[in-house]
């Protein structure tokens, strides 16, 4: 697309003089406009009566059970809603000066250390705006510390064949190299390989704990022991806090650096991809490379500190998503010290499900679980036919959000489920209830999860016609009605 440089002249309209200084893009001839569009007119009533009735059509937390496992959509207190609408937050602006905005920087520096207590950590950066981002500023900052200490050969980054899909694509963003770490027979980290692949290249390890099967690790502080005693630092990916919040922490198994899904762990409403947030807790020794601005408080003022000349400097716009804050503030304060309660409960509610399903579905680690559990529809396929997002595509008939499928990939035909600790008994029981309907159709009506969903307003989608042939842009030659607008 060509550029054309313009400025005002007195008694002239804008954008008639050329000038080096303005850019402005010119549209080709070829893809310019032969008429003027034709857009509808429509009344008021009829636009919100469109909208209205798409709304009714998507699925929600509101709506129903969201069984996602690996992304934990649990139920967002509305008391939350009220918090972040208070006028003295709702109505901050993003530059105002730290005297005019005490009351937000005091709950962020007071949220910064629940989250050094709850990792086990020293320092806290709540600057990330997702697990992704706090991955990607978590192994920057281990980076940096390598280097300010001469270790710049240390550009290996381990971690297992059950790690979440942003691992290994952090790594790759930080200038690292990923290294795989086999998983054993139990669904365990191979103590073994992890020990064979360690070397004086190691800048650390990226561990997922429970991990995406749902297990704790039984050696994990055998497993941080090993990367210390080589040189490396520990990741803990805090996308599983859930499962062990106020029960056990990251920094006593021996972890390094930490980010937390505030809205995974703490509710926040996520839907869509976003907003959601990823603070960072480090050691004492790391906190140094923490990005600017950090809230920091002295005697009863608080305020951002810029000054920080070893910080990898920022990784997102202002001091971090703030609503997202209040949000988690309000739900952890609510609990107070019975937050264990709320992991507790999330345990809980995933073993009964399995032990509801262990009949039906193929349990691939069958032992106790901790959030979530990972079966596997690998029998069902084998004898008749059934894939594991055939039973995710009959679920939305019965009502619920399917739970994730085909991953963790170390497992064929998985789906991984993850109830909360916010579901009744009750709904526990209507879902299971719908696998194991599920499971009894695919022997006696496999027809019926084949054609599924029925009751959806769109069908089951052709996945490979998709990938191979994707629609990139709306053609009107396609619309009669458009005739040679175009």
């Amino acid at each position: 697309m060509k550029l054309i440089y313009e400025k005002s002249r007195p008694g002239r309209r804008a954008g008639t003089v050329p000038n080096p200084a303005i850019p402005r893009a010119e549209v080709p001839e070829a893809l310019r406009r032969r008429a003027a569009p034709r857009l509808p007119e429509l009344a008021e009533p009829e636009i919100v009566r469109h909208f209205t009735q798409l709304s009714t059509r998507n699925f929600g937390i509101d709506t129903g059970f969201y069984p996602l496992g690996s992304c934990t959509m649990k139920h967002n207190p509305r008391a939350n809603e009220r918090a972040v609408n208070l006028p003295g937050f709702r109505d901050l602006h993003p530059r105002q000066d730290d005297d005019s905005a005490q009351g937000a920087l005091e709950l962020m520096w007071r949220l910064q250390e629940i989250l050094a207590e709850i990792t086990g950590l020293d320092a806290v950066t709540l600057q990330p705006a997702a697990g992704s981002q706090g991955e990607l500023t978590g192994l920057l900052v281990i980076k940096a510390h390598l280097a300010a200490l001469g270790e710049q050969q240390r550009v290996e980054v381990l971690a297992p064949d059950s790690a979440h899909g942003t691992n290994p694509a952090s790594v790759t963003m930080a200038g690292l190299e990923l290294v795989g770490v086999k998983i054993d027979e139990r669904g365990y980290v191979d103590l073994a390989d992890l020990k064979s692949k360690l070397s004086d290249r190691t800048a650390g390890l990226m561990l997922t704990n429970p991990s995406t099967l749902g297990l704790f690790e039984e050696n994990i502080t055998e497993l941080t022991k090993a990367v210390h005693e080589t040189g490396g630092y520990c990741y803990y990916d805090g996308a599983n806090l859930n499962a062990v919040c106020g029960i056990s922490r990251p920094g006593d198994m021996g972890f390094d650096v930490v980010h937390i899904n505030l809205h995974k762990t703490f509710s926040q409403p996520h839907g869509g991809g976003g907003p959601g947030g990823g603070p960072v807790a480090v050691r004492e020794e790391l906190a140094p490379y923490l990005p600017v601005p950090v809230v920091t408080r002295s005697g009863d003022r608080f305020r951002f500190d810029s000054d920080r000349p070893a910080s990898v400097g920022r990784v997102r716009g202002f001091g971090g998503p703030f609503g997202v804050f209040v949000r988690s503030y309000a739900f952890i304060r609510r609990y107070g010290p019975a937050l264990r309660e709320m992991s507790e409960a999330a345990v809980l509610n995933a073993n009964y499900l399995m032990a509801r399903l262990r009949d039906a579905y193929d349990l691939p680690y069958d032992r106790a679980c901790m959030h979530e559990f990972v079966v596997s529809a690998r029998e069902l396929k084998k004898q008749h036919g059934i894939t594991a997002l055939d039973v995710a595509k009959r679920l939305m008939d019965y009502g619920f959000h399917p739970p994730t499928v085909y991953f963790p990939l170390v497992v064929a035909e998985a789906l991984m489920i993850e109830p909360t600790e916010t579901e009744a008994k009750e709904t526990l029981d209507e879902f299971a209830d719908a696998m194991l309907a599920i499971a009894a159709e695919a022997e006696t009506a496999p027809e019926a999860l084949k054609e599924a969903p029925r009751s959806q307003p769109v069908r089951r989608l052709d996945e490979v016609r998709a990938t191979k042939h994707p629609v990139l842009r709306y053609r009107f030659d396609e619309h009669p009605s458009s005739g040679d607008d175009g």
